[in-house]
């Protein structure tokens, strides 16, 4: 029996970057995961697919762009398969990494299924059976979620796929329903259309990618349509089912019933929380109707040395988020001065083609809640960055209070997932967007447009 002050269950972002706090806060730390180091996001999620996203972009610009950058093809190949080995290869190697940073902090890793005994006792039981017992102060549950799938779809791996089977296939599909528009959806949309894949996606909201603002669904919408990715919103799935030939689905909208055919159907229609089995309801923790662990601002659940993180806790399945959230737990656990997170200001970023990245409100939201708001918004076909890139679709919108305060940001266009930080450290830091507008940006860069749209929000635009 080995004893710890902390043992952490799971091993993707939020458990692993938990488990390095803790032990540079000097608790003895240990962590168990049942399959994999670096979890769904490092070995079959946002790595390993923003790898498949950069083949897509090749091979988008070769099928869609020689005209424009002055070259041709007598005969283009594509071979899919070796997009998919290259970001298996990438995946492999950050997953090596997190071994290396496990060794490095002198964390003992335990890999096999964790059950808690007991709010002191986490017992591990790996592949041959054999159980382990880990005695400790404080155990944080990090075991994430999975595709959520209604019972009547039955998944074959094949003809029906969730993400976990799409990332991991070498074969392209000829043609592809893609259920579900949130980042999943029109990430695979944009990737498999970019090899010439046609694409029809199905969502049952009235709008693509429905939790952003209004407006950058409707950008969307028209760029996936110049792709030529088909999008059936405000449509419910009645059926799936797989056929000899590939799959039907059957959905129903406003114009009555209708059947769809393809050669596979990806769900990703959202996420449940792993968060039973664990033993958690044996010893009382509350968790939520949908099965989301509960904890507090501290990552507390109510069961004293019990704590949760990451996607588990359902509070913003991002992984950066769980990141974030493992190092206030291992934080509070040590008693150090740590912070309370804002989940409605966390980023969010989205990789299909174009990118989308926000945060806080939408424009919509903040009208909901009295805000007086104003609004910057500027295009990047006016930015000298964007248009040397042959990337001029999109813009950045910011919303601000009466006084200037950030109250959110959307953006759509080239790169803007790599241009939200400024604007949430400017939000964390109460800058305001004259202090934006202020700061001088180099030229040409594709981040002039945040300076150009807080001009556009100080009502003194520059550019436009």
């Amino acid at each position: 029996m080995s004893e710890y002050d902390v043992v952490v269950v799971g091993a993707g972002p939020a458990g692993y970057v938990a488990a390095i706090r803790a032990t540079q806060l000097k608790l003895k730390t240990a962590i168990v995961d049942k399959q994999w180091m670096g979890g769904v996001c490092l070995n079959i999620g946002c790595i390993p697919s923003k790898s498949l996203l950069k083949n897509a972009d090749v091979a988008s610009i070769l099928r869609e762009g020689s005209k424009e950058f002055g070259f041709s093809f007598e005969n283009l190949h594509l071979d899919y398969s070796v997009a998919v080995k290259r970001s298996r290869q990438v995946s492999n190697r950050l997953v090596k990494g997190v071994g290396f940073l496990m060794k490095k902090n002198g964390i003992d890793v335990h890999m096999g299924t964790a059950h808690l005994s007991d709010a002191g006792t986490v017992q591990v039981t790996d592949a041959d059976g054999k159980q382990t017992q880990l005695k400790t102060r404080h155990i944080i549950v990090a075991t994430g979620a999975s595709a959520a799938v209604p019972a009547s779809w039955k998944i074959d791996g094949e003809k029906v796929v969730t993400y976990k089977e799409a990332i991991l296939q070498e074969k392209l599909p000829k043609s592809v329903i893609v259920i579900g528009s949130g980042a999943i959806g029109v990430e695979f949309s944009t990737v498999w259309r970019s090899y010439g894949s046609e694409v029809t996606i199905v969502e049952m909201l009235p709008r693509l990618v429905p939790l952003e603002d209004e407006e950058i669904s409707a950008e969307l919408a028209k760029a996936f349509n110049r792709k030529g990715i088909k999008a059936l919103t405000g449509h419910k799935v009645q059926s799936v089912e797989a056929t000899e030939s590939g799959v039907k689905v059957v959905v129903v909208g406003e114009a009555g019933e209708k059947t769809l055919e393809a050669e596979q159907a990806l769900v990703a229609i959202g996420f449940r929380p792993n968060s039973h089995d664990l033993g958690l309801e044996e010893l009382g923790a509350k968790i939520s109707e949908r099965g989301f662990v509960e904890i507090d601002d501290r990552m507390a659940t109510n069961v004293p040395g019990i704590w949760a993180i990451g996607d588990v806790t359902g509070k913003l399945m991002l992984a950066h988020v769980g990141s974030a959230q493992g190092i206030v737990c291992a934080e509070n656990i040590a008693g150090v001065d740590t912070i309370q997170l804002n989940y409605e200001m966390m980023p969010r970023a989205t990789y299909c083609q174009p990118q989308i990245a926000s945060f806080g409100m939408t424009e919509a939201q903040a009208k909901e809640r009295g805000y007086i708001v104003k609004i910057g918004k500027f295009p990047f076909q006016v930015n000298g960055k964007a248009l040397g890139l042959g990337e001029s679709t999109g813009w950045v919108k910011l919303l601000t209070g009466e006084h200037g305060e950030l109250l959110g940001a959307h953006l759509i266009g080239p790169e803007v997932t790599e241009l939200l930080p400024e604007l949430t450290i400017a939000q964390m830091n109460e800058l305001t967007t004259e202090e934006i507008a202020r700061n001088v940006h180099a030229h040409p860069t594709l981040t002039e447009t945040l300076m150009e749209a807080a001009h556009v929000a100080e009502g003194m635009p520059i550019h436009i």
